[in-house]
């Protein structure tokens, strides 16, 4: 049987711990993972019509045209979406409002179209699920192979510590707004250097930035030379749709993690087992100042985040519930179902207008098989 995933891009980083990453439970399972990164314009319908000759088809992320999702939906046997941003909104840093029709009515339209949705977080998967059957919402967390990251040692000390971040270049926005954070640890710490890990490079007032050139096969020894993993997300709806892959890099690698509590922060860092959750500038500096002048804690705090990535967020165990979905799917069967929570009654979903809806069943093409 074959899989076909239709993605961003072959070396984004939502294709690589989501889909490529569980590569070899699929084969194990009997799949053949094939992938197209979506190409722009008339190309695309060449690489949609692929879906004809698949068992699934994954569609990641990507929102695509009415028309085009409908031609999808009508060649794919089966269709699941995976999504593990929240793509029917603008991000933090648009310089227009947060809220997009366009872009809500497209991922309604998605889902609707889809046989199962796969959703990186409980955020994702309780606004999903107010649109369609919870039964066809499946959470499967951003998770990372532990065994490819070194731990770190430790050695420095004080102003000698380096913070470590990593990120696409499209999130260096929140360094931005981070600064007097960071400017506090600085100041508080003399010396501490911020080990930027990206394609492109920030520049903060009062902090040492130390840039590293971002590759899959150089990140995990980059992060290991560090000594605090720091995260830091706007308050918005757009944050709690992120998966936190940063803080998993940083677990991983035993370094302790500070972070604002907002988001999947909240949830993966416990505060003062695994690193500090930190809300202003004093609070950040006190924090990272701890951390910097005692190696001893940010190793116990290391490898109590080491293990919490091996026991919930590891890629090998998720790897399996993943192709056991992929594979249900393919027999037609209904992905495992969620609990019915208050939280979920209660999310603040926005209301899909009726006249979107009446449009959208009235094309029998965009729903699921």
């Amino acid at each position: 049987m074959k899989v076909l995933a239709l993605v961003e891009g072959a070396s984004h980083v939502c294709y690589r711990y989501r889909i490529e990453a569980f590569a070899w439970a699929m084969a194990e399972r009997g799949f053949l993972l094939e992938t197209e990164p979506l190409d722009r314009g008339m190309k695309r319908l060449a690489q949609l019509r692929k879906a004809r000759s698949a068992d699934v088809v994954i569609l990641q992320r990507k929102l695509l045209p009415t028309w085009q999702l409908a031609l999808l939906r009508r060649w794919a046997k089966r269709l699941v979406f995976d999504v593990d941003d929240a793509v029917f909104q603008r991000d933090s840093y648009s310089r227009k409002p947060p809220e997009s029709w366009s872009r809500l009515l497209c991922y309604w339209a998605t889902i609707q179209a889809a046989d199962a949705v796969i959703v990186g977080n409980a955020y994702l998967e309780r606004r999903t699920a107010v649109y369609v059957d919870a039964q066809r919402v499946c959470l499967v967390p951003t998770c990372v192979e532990p065994r490819r990251y070194t731990m770190a040692l430790h050695r420095r000390r004080g102003g000698a510590a380096r913070l470590a971040w990593i990120g696409q270049e499209s999130m260096l926005p929140s360094l931005d707004r981070a600064a007097e954070c960071l400017r506090a640890a600085a100041a508080r710490a003399p010396g501490l250097r911020l080990r930027a890990i990206c394609s492109r490079y920030p520049t903060i007032d009062g902090v040492r930035v130390e840039g590293r050139p971002w590759s899959s096969a150089t990140e995990a020894a980059e992060l290991a030379d560090g000594d605090v993993g720091v995260n830091w997300l706007p308050d918005d709806a757009w944050s709690r749709g992120k998966c936190g892959l940063k803080v998993l890099q940083y677990m991983a690698a035993g370094l302790p993690v500070v972070a604002n509590p907002v988001g999947m922060n909240r949830e993966m860092v416990v505060h003062g087992e695994t690193g500090f959750l930190a809300s202003s500038p004093r609070e950040w500096a006190e924090a990272i100042g701890r951390l910097a002048d005692d190696p001893a804690l940010r190793r116990r705090m290391g490898a109590a985040g080491r293990r919490q990535v091996e026991e919930h967020f590891n890629a090998t165990t998720w790897a399996e519930r993943f192709a056991g979905l992929v594979e249900a799917i393919a027999l037609g069967r209904a992905p495992s179902s969620i609990e019915e929570t208050d939280d979920r009654k209660e999310c603040d979903a926005l209301v899909i207008p009726s006249e979107a809806k009446d449009l959208f069943r009235a094309d029998p093409s965009l729903r699921s098989g």
